[in-house]
């Protein structure tokens, strides 16, 4: 593995984790044949119990870890959401809050505490976490956060049967193993991970799935050599959760583009990038383990997929956009005087967050309603995009 020399080298222990877990990656490209589907590989260097990267107890979030999110820039984050989900809640027969994926617990800690502060308190918020060292770490964020709400909070290990209120996925979906797809000299091919030279490599076999090899043709440019992940997983999730809301919406924000920006024709290796110390790589075979591997999302799947579950688009925006539309310009204004330490603290979180050179433009909200008509409350929709 040749290492980038900007990049901080990990300490003995987390090298030593590092070796089990490409020893783990070695064992499973044995067991099948020398070959494994990328979706495979970075299912294991991510979620493996006891090994993978959001299972395995590193610190991934805030300035210690991999990467910042927009609940750890500020608490005004999650109050601006809370407004959306307020008006999820109006619409909604019940005020259930499902959260996905919760990261530190900060989203549900801002989240409670602005709609208590707005007397709108959810029933019951649920988090739905696959990483028992997140859920402790999720526990202490609300219990300290938000105290008085906390005793609302419940983990689960799956999705409830019936949801009514919203659902909110932060960042989920860039983190779900996509499909790595392949188009050379009309020929298609999967992209995968074989064992080469002592380390796990990137290696192409002939795409045998008729269903993938279908939703790629439909999607990549028309000619030429071109390759990019297909994510039928996150899309299957996505439609799942749609039918499982019987009133209320799925708020989605991450990373990515609508279709005919993502697949466009001069970006022919896809979007799959690696976060560690809080830089972005190319390598997903830099530090198995130590280092997060995400895609950006394309949109237009995600639109489809909640359609396919009986939803529909009731909004899409950048996140600029919707955060204004939230109000989170007016919220930043009653923290104080503009050159009080608290203002000028939060107002350097909102920049990054609604500035087009950083957040503001390349994240994107998605409001997928269901049994019910929910107003996006974004400055601007784009839906037109899709």
């Amino acid at each position: 593995m040749k290492i980038d020399s900007t990049l901080p080298l990990p300490g003995k222990d987390a090298r030593e984790h590092s070796a089990r877990v490409v020893a783990r990656v070695r064992d499973e490209i044995a067991q099948h044949g020398g070959f494994i589907p990328f979706s495979r590989y970075m299912e294991l260097v991510l979620y493996a119990p006891g090994l993978g990267y959001y299972v395995a107890g590193a610190r991934k979030f805030g300035a210690d870890g991999d990467f910042v999110t927009g609940p750890e820039l500020t608490p005004l984050y999650g109050a601006a959401i809370a407004r959306q989900i307020e008006a999820i809640f109006s619409a909604a027969r019940g005020r259930t809050i499902v959260e996905l994926g919760a990261g530190s617990g900060a989203l549900a800690a801002s989240l409670l505490d602005a709609l208590e502060a707005g007397n709108v308190e959810p029933e019951r918020y649920c988090i739905l976490e696959v990483s028992p060292e997140l859920r402790a770490r999720q526990q202490a964020t609300i219990a300290a956060r938000a105290p008085v709400q906390a005793t609302r909070v419940e983990w689960l290990d799956q999705l409830p049967e019936t949801i009514d209120g919203a659902v909110v996925m932060n960042e989920v979906l860039d983190a779900i193993p996509p499909r790595l797809v392949a188009r050379q000299g009309g020929r298609w091919l999967e992209r995968g991970v074989a064992w080469r030279d002592g380390a796990p490599r990137f290696d192409e076999r002939p795409l045998d799935d008729a269903r993938l090899a279908t939703l790629a043709a439909a999607r990549f440019p028309a000619d030429g050599d071109y390759a990019s992940e297909v994510n039928p997983a996150a899309e299957a999730l996505v439609t799942t959760i749609a039918r499982r809301v019987a009133s209320g919406a799925l708020v989605v924000v991450d990373y990515g583009f609508p279709r005919h920006e993502y697949y466009h024709s001069q970006r022919r290796e896809g979007t799959l990038v690696g976060h560690y110390r809080h830089r972005v790589h190319a390598d997903p075979f830099l530090w198995p383990g130590l280092s997060d591997l995400t895609a950006h999302v394309d949109f237009t799947a995600i639109a489809e997929a909640g359609e396919r579950g009986g939803a529909e688009v009731a909004g899409f925006a950048t996140q600029a956009s919707f955060l204004v539309g939230c109000g989170i310009l007016d919220l930043l204004a009653v923290l104080g005087p503009p050159d009080s330490a608290v203002y000028l603290r939060a107002a350097a979180a909102v920049q990054k967050l609604v500035s087009p050179a950083e957040m503001g433009e390349l994240f994107k909200v998605m409001l997928l309603s269901r049994g019910t008509r929910c107003k996006c409350l974004a400055a601007t929709d784009m839906t037109h995009r899709l």
